[in-house]
């Protein structure tokens, strides 16, 4: 597609994508710039949906006055419309160019355990958000309110915060009509809905609803409204999108924390008590910075609890540490299941793969990261921008599209890969590396990589079983998914995939011999949605489904599933399920409730010949399951 900066003609490819929301497509055009094009009402991602055909329609609309009136002298952190993108005439703004931010991540990312985990402590997240209350108040001083102010619309980079998405906010007259359900404030929408509906205009009082939302988040890796509401009276049920109307918090006796979340009694009184405030009693008004400057965090010399009170929330003051107690060895059984210990640490356990009827892992502890046998194969510190894959006893660590392979008694090689949306475009099991590189996909063979087939460069993620692969590109128009034997070249993109529009916040698949599992997060018309389609070996599609993440369910979360032949093996806070798919639809086929006080959501699963290993944050146990 050709559009025009200052006159002259700009060519955009997929090629060039760095990002694909909801009402837009975001494109890297050199020299550090980013340009934002508006969707189209004739847009692929709205066919067959009139209603958002005409919400394009009138955001283009107004877009041609909003724009040319975008507020000067606004916060260094945010990221604002700088030239704007016409057609050949230069009469109708098309979109806008802005600076582009290399190295940030979404803020969503530092609601996840797991990424945070990787390097992340809680103070640098303070620091993220004093940075950002800094902005949010000079934005608020410069009568300009956020609106639609969410986590994927706040950019970080090491403490710094940034906002992007500056179109959507509301100055001049000009209101901010879109919404994040998990972020707009109940008091402006309809009471009686069994959802939110945005009724009343944004404010800075919402910003600030939403500001309070995301710390709470980042903080405990749960919202407001996270855990499963379960009341005794019937009647009193309610719709998981409908708890915010009711103001049915975490907080609430009748809703179960979840098992992933930090206890909220690591924080201290006086946070707890604004969240309180916040959530259940409807205080409104600017965060205190206060809470911020005074939040420090600290671990526990007796029991290494982190935690940001005056004394530890698990000790006595009086209580004299006691020596470390050495992990047991001693399964455990409850009722039908037996829990075997496999390994323990007191680091963190990184990545593991089931390969060669064996378990591989790979875990940090002490400024090392070493394999299951202890063997060290680099020394240094966390970083969340390295990705681990293992492929048997080699370890492979990948970080902006270069991959050092690690191989016992052979030293390390290095290979170059596509990279984009912060993934390096490699896979592995356990006899070859699969890569892409320049857009074609590549396998190890005998003599030297082996062509398999072509993919979109840089925008490629991709997956790979015993028998076959899947992998998927969305950039501009295209929509594209994709499987692949693993021993033969050829690429079959006719995959049947049912239809979505939104922003892609997350995707991850498991594979067993003829299945694979895809699962997506997905950020569309203001709410965040979990699908998973199952597609066979041949490309076609066997069944599918879509939840709300908070409603509870085997799709709560992504990671962690086990394919096993036609079904899947999924970990929940209440224990392992069964899944299947039946005409076109999955089905929870069988629970076991005695796994309970093994896994949570979390948990990652493997099948092997020993039983059912679990894999957890610092610990591995085999279940066997009678």
């Amino acid at each position: 597609m050709d559009v025009y900066v200052n006159n002259k003609r700009v060519r955009l490819s997929p090629n060039q994508s760095i990002g694909k929301g909801g009402e837009a497509d975001v494109f890297d055009i050199g020299k550090g710039l980013a340009l934002k094009l508006f969707k189209q009402p004739d847009h692929p991602d709205y066919q067959g949906f009139p209603q958002a055909q005409q919400a394009a329609r009138d955001r283009v609309s107004e877009h041609q006055q909003k724009l040319r009136q975008f507020p000067g002298q606004l916060p260094q952190r945010v990221v604002r419309p700088e030239t704007l993108v016409t057609d050949r005439r230069g009469k109708m703004i098309l979109g806008y160019t802005m600076s582009l931010l290399r190295g940030a991540e979404v803020l969503l990312r530092y609601c996840d355990r797991s990424f945070r985990q990787t390097g992340i402590s809680q103070q640098q997240v303070v620091k993220i958000f004093q940075d950002l209350h800094t902005t949010v108040s000079k934005l608020h001083f410069a009568q300009v309110a956020i609106g639609d102010f969410n986590d994927l619309n706040v950019l970080v980079r090491g403490t710094e915060a940034y906002l992007i998405d500056a179109d959507s906010f509301q100055y001049s007259g000009f209101p901010c009509r879109v919404f994040t359900a998990r972020f707009v404030d109940p008091l402006l929408c309809d009471a009686h809905s069994d959802r939110p509906i945005l009724q009343q205009p944004h404010s800075s009082e919402s910003d600030w609803y939403a500001f309070t939302v995301m710390l709470m988040q980042c903080l405990l890796f749960v919202g407001p409204y996270g855990g499963v509401y379960r009341p005794k009276d019937p009647a009193a049920k309610l719709p998981h999108e409908a708890r915010p109307l009711q103001r049915v918090t975490v907080f609430h006796p009748e809703v179960k924390y979840p098992k992933p979340a930090l206890p909220y009694a690591l924080l201290p009184d006086e946070l707890l008590h604004h969240f309180y405030q916040v959530f259940e009693q409807d205080w409104r008004g600017e965060f205190p910075r206060l809470l911020l400057d005074n939040l420090h965090w600290t671990q526990c010399q007796c029991c290494g609890t982190e935690h940001a009170r005056s004394g530890c929330p698990n000790c006595a003051p009086s209580q004299v540490p006691a020596p470390a107690a050495a992990p047991s060895a001693i399964a455990t059984i409850r009722s039908a299941v037996t829990a075997t210990p496999v390994f323990t640490t007191e680091g963190i356990i990184l990545m593991a793969a089931f390969q060669e009827r064996h378990l591989y892992w790979l875990y940090h502890h002490q400024g090392k990261f070493q394999r299951q046998d202890g063997t060290t194969v680099l020394q240094g510190n966390l970083d969340p921008t390295l990705q681990f894959h293992l492929q048997g006893r080699t370890t492979l660590i990948a970080q902006y599209g270069e991959v050092f392979s690690l191989i016992p008694g052979r030293g390390a090689s290095r290979m170059a890969v596509d990279w984009g949306q912060g993934w390096s475009a490699i896979a592995t099991r356990e006899s070859a590396r699969y890569w892409v590189k320049n857009g074609q996909l590549l396998r190890d063979g005998q003599l030297g990589p082996e062509y398999i087939g072509d993919v979109l460069q840089n925008q490629t993620r991709f997956w790979v079983g015993s028998q076959f692969g899947f992998g998927l590109y969305r950039a501009g128009k295209l929509n594209v998914a994709f499987v692949f034997d693993v021993q033969r070249p050829g690429i079959n993109d006719r995959v049947q995939m049912p239809h979505w529009s939104g922003q892609l916040i997350d995707a991850t698949c498991c594979l067993s011999c003829n299945l694979a599992w895809l699962f997506l997060a997905i950020q569309e018309h203001g709410k965040t949605v979990h699908r998973c389609a199952v597609i066979r070996a041949d490309g076609s599609l066997e069944a599918t489904a879509e939840v709300d993440p908070g409603a509870g369910t085997w799709l709560a979360s992504l990671h962690g599933h086990c394919a096993v032949n036609h079904f899947l093996l999924a970990a929940t806070d209440e224990g392992i399920v069964r899944i299947e798919p039946r005409n076109g639809n999955l089905f929870v086929t069988k629970d076991f409730p005695d796994t309970e006080s093994f896994v949570d959501s979390s948990s990652q699963l493997f099948a092997g010949q020993e039983g059912l290993y679990v894999v957890k944050q610092q610990t591995i146990h085999v279940l066997t399951i009678v």
